[in-house]
């Protein structure tokens, strides 16, 4: 199709360029004019990260056809305040720390600056609703309101423009407010990360991906491909001249499937091309011919005797069990005078970064291999790397790029051994910019996990023993399974004291989405099942929460369930604000409340209300009755 003509004004200067027909103004802005302070996020609208004004109205630029902006006004992020100068709203998102990874805050300073340019007085309320069409993942909100708020009263006069600077510090700077140095270049919309970088004579990468959980490989005819006007170079296992296989604690993923396939989404051949249209018209041509083998969803079923084998070095589809014993469970068991047993569960969670995967390979003047990615962990990639290239480390390097969220995601090399392939293989320099779906069908995410858990107690509220056993859904790969298995092993039964306990965690292959790192790393789906057992304890044995927990808190000198003697703990202080803050009315889960007289009709509520199975331990049914019913 004939290219469309574009002319428009833009952030104040007059521009005439040449547009595919297909393109979005999002496109037009970052390719065609190099303002990549216009991100973009999701691509459907949602995320606000490529907010930009057209006729002074603000837009999501991933969702305007480029055909529709010819003779309008448009204004980025980058022409809000001259080079070097920042508005008041970008100063106030710097002094408030309003911006963390960066990503979002280009589309969120847009955002408040439409908000305020429509409405000078608008109130806190109306700030949040003009805002809502933008997401961020890392401050929480509270300073961005708050930036627009400074904002808004620095504006309007009631506030001096000596409020946008910098909070003086006194003895310390601990406790005191320090603005990052990183902030002006992020609200501003300068910053770069992978996906806006560029480069001369750069190519374009797409991903060919599985359409099946599990399946083997037969053949790969990759010569439609190849033969394409614009497609450079065209990859696969094939082509790794090293030792192919990358991970965390256990090196079992290869760069692209060799042999047969572990999960919907995984790579099977990459494309390395003039532009990115060229490059997915060729994934295209790509043939492929699967024999699918059987799957397993479950982690219960891969454990099973016949079970379908993922991985051969792992029969038994075990990627890392770690057990943890302390003291004598059965004698604790033995003294309890209640036992509760439940089962608790947490699922898959994606990170939701707003920065997809994103990467820039290369070869330097002095054959050295460059990779650039918001990765994580670039020095063991780095090592990795040089092993599945077949080159000394000193020809490999890894270039840390902006990262735009992370909490763990961006920790496995998914992607960057595909790139350094292509750029080895072309002399060129290659980008690879995730979609949003593909970053949802193909990184890791949060371990979801089962756990089977078995309490006793004492009528003190003194835990006698615990038993915790924890399957997790490891998924198709090991990534950072072993070390999720270690800390939720290790956090299993909380910041409390316990003499006997039997902990195993089990970590274990699926034909799933790969688990990986995620904030807490094993921690949070530990926690969520002990808190929830000690809530239940305390319902059932009618005792405040709080003081179950006091009565069971680690102590300076308590030994922790990995036998370490502690020199310092704060768990008293921790409950004791905790308490106050939230303004908690003390008693039991059955008493409190009394005096509004909640307790003036029958009480139906039923003890352990969360589902426990109350066990009678050594105890005659009638002690129990009395405590319980």
């Amino acid at each position: 199709m004939p290219k469309l003509q574009i002319d428009a004004e833009v952030n104040g200067r007059k521009i005439s360029r040449e547009a595919d027909p297909h393109a979005r103004l999002l496109d037009f802005l970052r390719d065609e004019l190099n303002l990549t302070g216009t991100k973009e996020g999701c691509g459907a609208g949602e995320c606000g990260t490529c907010s930009v004004f057209v006729d002074g109205k603000l837009v999501k630029s991933c969702l305007m056809p480029v055909a529709k902006v010819s003779g309008s006004r448009i204004e980025t992020i980058e022409g809000l305040a001259k080079p070097g100068d920042l508005t008041p709203v970008q100063r106030a998102f710097h002094k408030t720390g309003a911006s963390q990874c960066g990503y979002c805050i280009p589309g969120m300073v847009m955002a408040a600056t439409s908000a305020l340019r429509e409405n000078p007085q608008a109130d806190i309320e109306e700030i949040k609703e003009r805002l809502g069409g933008n997401i961020c993942r890392c401050t929480g909100y509270t300073k961005i309101f708050e930036a627009v708020e400074i904002a808004k009263a620095v504006i309007a006069g009631d506030m001096p423009e000596t409020a946008l600077e910098e909070d003086s510090v006194e003895d310390s700077y601990i406790g005191a407010n320090v603005r990052r140095i990183d902030a002006p270049s992020k609200v501003s919309g300068r910053l770069k990360y992978a996906a806006d970088m560029k480069m001369p004579d750069m190519l374009q990468m797409q991903v060919l991906r599985s359409p099946h959980a599990h399946a083997r490989i037969v053949s790969i005819d990759t010569s439609a491909a190849e033969a394409m006007d614009g497609v450079a170079c065209v990859i696969t296992a094939d082509d790794v001249p090293g030792k192919d296989g990358f991970g965390v604690f256990v090196h079992d993923q290869p760069i692209m499937a060799r042999g047969k396939v572990r999960h919907v989404g995984e790579a099977v051949a990459a494309v390395a091309a003039e532009d990115l249209v060229t490059a997915r018209r060729a994934l295209a041509m790509i043939r492929v011919e699967y024999e699918e083998l059987p799957g397993l969803y479950d982690p219960a079923d891969a454990l099973k005797p016949g079970a379908p084998v993922i991985h051969d070095y792992a029969p038994d589809n075990l990627v890392k069990h770690i057990p943890v014993r302390k003291g004598d469970t059965q004698k604790g068991f033995a003294e309890a005078d209640l036992i509760l047993e439940d089962d608790f569960g947490t699922q898959q969670v994606e990170h939701a970064y707003l920065e997809p995967e994103a990467g820039i390979a290369y070869v330097d003047p002095d054959d050295v291999v460059v990779v650039i990615s918001p990765s994580q962990n670039i020095t063991h990639h780095r090592h990795m790397l040089a092993e599945i290239i077949a080159k000394p480390i000193n020809k490999v390097r890894f270039i840390m790029s902006p990262v735009g969220g992370g909490f763990g995601g961006k920790e496995d090399m998914i992607y960057q051994g595909m790139l350094a392939l292509c750029a080895m293989k072309t002399h060129r320099p290659v980008q690879l910019n995730f979609t949003r779906e593909e970053s949802l069908i193909a990184s890791a995410k949060r371990h979801p996990s089962r756990v089977h858990y078995k309490m006793g107690l004492k009528w003190s509220g003194q835990i006698t023993a615990i038993e915790f056993d924890m399957l997790s859904d490891g998924g198709a790969y090991g990534m950072s399974s072993e070390g999720v298995m270690r800390k939720a092993a290790i956090l299993s039964c909380g910041p409390y004291e316990v003499e006997n306990l039997s902990v195993d965690t089990r970590g274990v292959y699926t034909n799933n989405t790969p688990s990986g790192a995620f904030r807490t790393f094993g921690g949070m789906q530990a926690q969520f099942a002990t808190e929830s057992m000690m809530d239940m304890a305390a319902e059932a044995l009618d005792m405040d929460p709080f003081e179950i927990r006091r009565i069971n808190m680690m102590k300076i000198g308590s030994s922790t369930h990995t036998q370490q003697t502690l020199e310092t703990a704060s768990l008293d202080r921790v409950l004791e604000a905790a308490e106050i803050a939230s303004r908690w009315e003390k008693g039991a889960p059955r008493v409190r409340g009394a005096e509004r007289g909640d307790l003036n009709g029958p009480d139906t509520r039923k003890p352990c209300t969360l589902g426990a199975r109350i066990k009678n331990a050594a105890k005659d049914d009638a002690k129990t009755t009395e405590r319980v019913a």
